[in-house]
């Protein structure tokens, strides 16, 4: 069963496999929990938000596009289900820099020769940094640069489940790359 597709397991779950719902679950749990985990900062919001998760999964599976990818989907629910409980915390961060358009004038203006942030990222002995230049990172950047990284969905994943366009997408992992490299040259 582990090899069926999302798909494939949705529809024998419907039909009344307990299992498929089990495997799929198994299939999400770390790359959810490491998207939310980034999104919240720390492991309690983290596992509630996952939790929490899961349960609007199970309760909406019926609902699904089968036409739509399910990776999408789960991470649009994971991301709104943090939205809110961050809402409610009151602790959702927001850049004062960025304007209406949600440009961001500092990062958009800033020219730099230096390494790349990618380059950066791969450097060794860097993890507890780069997390923590990630969580200063603008809740849209960092949700775009998570799905992309950790959860290595596709550009056009990630437009579906965040339900923005995917030109917005990409411009915002581009400007989640400029203002990493920028905020790890700082701590330098």
């Amino acid at each position: 069963m582990q090899d069926f597709s999302d798909q494939e397991l949705i529809i024998n779950y419907l039909k009344g496999d307990e299992k498929a719902l089990e495997v799929l679950i198994s299939r999400y749990l770390k790359p959810v929990y490491g998207f939310v985990y980034r999104f919240a900062g720390n492991e309690q919001d983290a596992e509630d938000i996952t939790q929490e998760t899961f349960v609007k999964v199970w309760g909406n599976i019926k609902k699904i596009d089968r036409q739509k990818s399910f990776k999408a989907w789960i991470f649009k629910i994971a991301r709104n289900t943090a939205i809110d409980l961050l809402r409610k915390k009151k602790t959702v961060p927001f850049s004062r820099f960025d304007g209406e358009d949600g440009k961001n004038a500092i990062i958009e203006s800033l020219a730099d020769p230096g390494p790349l942030a990618l380059e950066i990222f791969e450097r060794k002995g860097l993890a507890q940094e780069i997390a923590a230049a990630i969580s200063e990172l603008p809740s849209k950047y960092r949700a775009v640069f998570s799905l992309r990284q950790d959860s290595e969905l596709s550009f056009q994943e990630i437009a579906e489940s965040l339900g923005e366009p995917i030109n917005t997408v990409k411009s915002r992992y581009r400007r989640a790359l400029i203002a990493l490299k920028s905020i790890l040259q700082k701590k330098q």
